[in-house]
C-alpha cells in the first residue's frame, strides 16, 4: 500500500486531502508542521510527501529543499500543494526539487493522477 505524509496546518485541508487520498486506498500520516514531518520522517519513510507551502515556522519551500539535499529523503518524491499557484511560486518549487505542484482547491482526480505517476516512477527507479 501506497503511504504518504501529508503536511497541512488547515484542520480543513487535511480532513478533505486525507479523505481524497484514503478513497484511493492510500494510507496517509498527517503533520501539521515542517518540524513534526521531520520527527515523523525519522520514525517512517512514506513513498511521497505532500506539502503545503505556508507552514508555521518553517515553510513548504524549505523543508522541501531540505528533503531533497539529505541522502535519506532526496528519493521521496516530493508534491507541493498551494493557495500559492502563480508561475513563479511553481518555478521555485521545481528549482529547489519539488516533483509536482498543485494549487488549492485540490482537485481529486489531478492529486490521485499524479501521486500515480509518480510512485510508479520513483518505485521502478529503486
Amino acid at each position: 500500500m501506497t503511504t504518504i505524509l501529508l503536511v497541512e496546518d488547515s484542520l480543513t485541508e487535511t480532513q478533505v486531502i486525507t479523505s481524497y487520498l484514503k478513497q484511493a486506498g492510500i494510507s496517509v500520516i498527517c503533520a501539521r508542521s515542517s518540524e513534526e514531518a521531520q520527527i515523523k520522517l525519522q520514525l517512517q519513510t512514506p513513498d511521497l510527501v505532500i506539502l503545503d507551502v505556508i507552514l508555521p515556522g518553517q515553510s513548504g519551500f524549505e523543508l522541501c529543499r531540505e528533503l531533497k539535499t539529505n541522502s535519506m529523503t532526496q528519493h521521496i518524491p516530493v508534491v507541493m500543494c498551494s493557495t500559492k499557484g502563480t508561475e513563479a511560486d511553481k518555478l521555485w518549487g521545481s528549482m529547489l526539487g519539488a516533483n509536482a505542484y498543485i494549487s488549492k482547491p485540490v482537485d481529486q482526480q489531478q492529486l490521485i493522477q499524479i501521486i500515480k505517476n509518480l510512485t510508479n516512477k520513483f518505485m521502478t527507479r529503486y
